[in-house]
């Protein structure tokens, strides 16, 4: 390891490539879920005959934490940290990387490091640039666009993490014939078919699991409880997640103006999520915009019926009314009525339930990603 200092969803066609390739990965060292789809893609590259030898090269920030820089290397990524604290800096010293390295290929993910990490490349003369977006509601302002557009010239491929965010990224005004939509994967190793219950075995409540932040909605899945109350139908309601200790306190106050005080458990950071979902009936994802819902993608493979907001990024995920059910964003009365639903309507959670791991299973694992990207690359 080294830190680096200043001194379209259509269909493509896979070439093997004569030589190994040199794909270097560029995303935030905040280990945000950009960061894990660029760890899974470099752990992809180190399997036989994948054609590829990946580096990992990560943007200082404040919460880069050196364990698991440490536990990145041990697992046999050649990951290398540039500095964060300018984007002067942070060019700079990916330029001087890639002069060195000399990547045939550079994979620069999520807003802004897509922009820092393409600059970069095109000014160390590397021959494929490739810029991923892992979100449906980026801080584009002007510039930063007028900076994306000039860099487009420059882009060979264009990858949304789910086709929401492919369409977002054609409506940006980046050309649609090189976008593509590849959704991220999970690992379903960690829901093995030998424990998943059926839905009649599970315990009768809610589960959401998402970092307390304004992109979530918490709050109107509370309220939603709280209608629930008033009909005579009280769950118990899960809240999995850390995040912002301001929002999250506005969370805890909703509950405690509504007296939902024995129903509702904030379970902070859960280190076991596999085990409550495939243990929970029913999986909430209230939520004012995604990019690809790796929340929801496990739920669904842990066998939970699934509800969540429709919108961007979301949409995709879930077909309505089979593999899950769609309701308005910050609508609790919709809400409400859709749990109502899966916990009243007979056949209707199984039927969502066994629809939604089948979908998870078919469409979401970590082995498809990695060989659509695979693919993608090698047909560059």
């Amino acid at each position: 390891m080294s830190d680096v200092s200043s001194s379209s969803s259509k269909p493509f066609t896979r070439s093997l490539p004569i030589q190994e390739q040199v794909v270097m990965h560029f995303v935030t060292g905040g280990f945000s879920g950009a960061t894990q789809v660029a760890v899974d893609l470099c752990n992809a590259a180190k399997t036989p005959n994948s054609g590829m030898r990946a580096v990992l090269v990560l943007r200082r920030k404040r919460n880069t934490d050196a364990k698991r820089l440490l536990d990145l290397q041990e697992r046999g990524i050649d990951v290398h940290v540039v500095p964060g604290w300018s984007h002067t800096a942070t060019v700079w010293a990916l330029y001087r990387l890639c002069k060195q390295m000399k990547p045939d290929v550079l994979v620069a993910h999520g807003f802004s490091d897509h922009i820092w990490g393409r600059l970069a490349g095109w000014l160390a003369g590397v021959p494929t640039l490739v810029h991923v977006e892992h979100n449906t509601r980026e801080r584009y302002n002007r510039w930063r666009l007028m900076q994306s557009h000039w860099l487009a010239k420059h882009t060979a491929r264009f990858i949304g993490v789910s086709e929401g965010v492919r369409r977002r990224l054609v409506e940006l005004g980046f050309p649609e014939e090189r976008s593509y939509a590849i959704p991220n994967g999970i690992d379903l190793s960690k829901f093995p078919e030998s424990k998943i219950r059926g839905f009649a075995q599970r315990q009768a409540c809610i589960v959401m699991s998402a970092r307390f932040a304004r992109q979530k909605d918490q709050k109107t899945l509370i309220r939603a409880v709280a209608i629930l109350n008033q009909r005579g139908l009280k769950l118990p309601l899960l809240l999995a997640g850390a995040g912002k200790d301001g929002y999250r306190k506005e969370c805890e106050d909703e509950v405690h103006r509504l007296g939902l005080e024995k129903q509702v458990q904030f379970l902070g950071h859960h280190s076991e999520m596999p085990k409550l979902l495939m243990n929970s009936a029913v999986f909430v994802l209230a939520t004012h915009w995604e990019g690809m819902p790796l929340a929801l993608v496990e739920a669904m493979a842990a066998g939970c019926a699934c509800i969540a907001s429709d919108v961007p990024g979301v949409e995709g995920v879930i077909e309505h009314g089979r593999t899950g059910l769609l309701v308005p964003e910050s609508d609790p009365a919709s809400l409400a009525l859709a749990l109502e639903r899966v916990f009243s309507e007979s056949g209707l959670g199984p039927q969502l339930s066994q629809a939604a791991r089948a979908q998870a299973v078919q469409a979401h694992g970590l082995d498809l990603m990695r060989l659509r990207y695979q693919a993608l690359l090698a047909s560059i």
